[in-house]
């Protein structure tokens, strides 16, 4: 779920000023801190968010549809935790920023949930009539907690595009189930028809 960047990314987000993060990280989440075996904190704005794209790479092309993406961006915001076990945390901790994103200003187009591994994946966007001006991304695994705010304009088909960079986790939309073709109903047989009796001519030419 994390890059190489992630960790330049922490360095740069150590002396970013200020918040204009859409949702507010409650005080329990944080907390959590103490438990995590490794714990990302990410807060890009301003300056901070634009020197911080000089480090995606120019050459791939994702990274540089990235850099485009993040140059319409007011912040990225990022806290991530990772466990030795699970159980460290409950869905109760992250209920509060779940709260935060409630209609008609956030709408959750994603919805990712595996029972393998007991992964969950909430993707919300912040609609202001036909325009996504922000996200906000809650992924819950067994041993690790991450929660992803961008602040500002998003296409949302070139989103995939900034996945895997500042921590953000790569998201894919659930595959809806290919239903099972309908057999085919067997061909109805004929109707049986009595066969017909010719009757036979007696010696003396009567009919039987």
């Amino acid at each position: 779920m994390r890059r190489t960047l992630l960790s330049v990314a922490a360095v740069l987000a150590f002396g970013a000023c200020g918040f204009a993060q859409d949702i507010k990280i409650p005080v329990n989440i944080d907390k959590l801190a103490k438990k995590a075996s490794e714990v990302v904190d990410v807060n890009l704005d301003g300056p901070m968010l634009k020197f911080a794209s000089k480090f995606l790479s120019s050459e791939e092309e994702d990274d540089v549809e990235a850099q485009q993406l993040i140059k319409n961006l007011k912040g990225i915001y990022v806290r991530s935790f990772e466990f030795d076990k699970p159980g460290e945390f409950t869905d109760t901790d992250v209920e509060e920023v779940r709260a935060q994103l409630k209609a008609p200003t956030w709408v959750r187009p994603i919805n990712v949930r595996s029972k393998k591994d007991g992964e969950k994946v909430d993707v919300f966007f912040k609609m202001e009539g036909d325009n996504v001006m922000g996200l906000a991304i809650i992924a819950v695994e067994e041993k690790e907690l991450t929660i992803v705010n961008l602040v500002g304009p998003i296409d949302p088909e070139k989103l995939s595009n900034l996945s895997g960079h500042f921590g953000i986790p790569k998201v894919e939309p659930t595959r809806r189930p290919t239903p099972a073709p309908t057999p085919k109903a067997a061909p109805k047989a004929a109707p049986k028809t009595a066969p017909k009796v010719v009757p036979t001519p007696s010696p003396k030419g009567e009919m039987l």
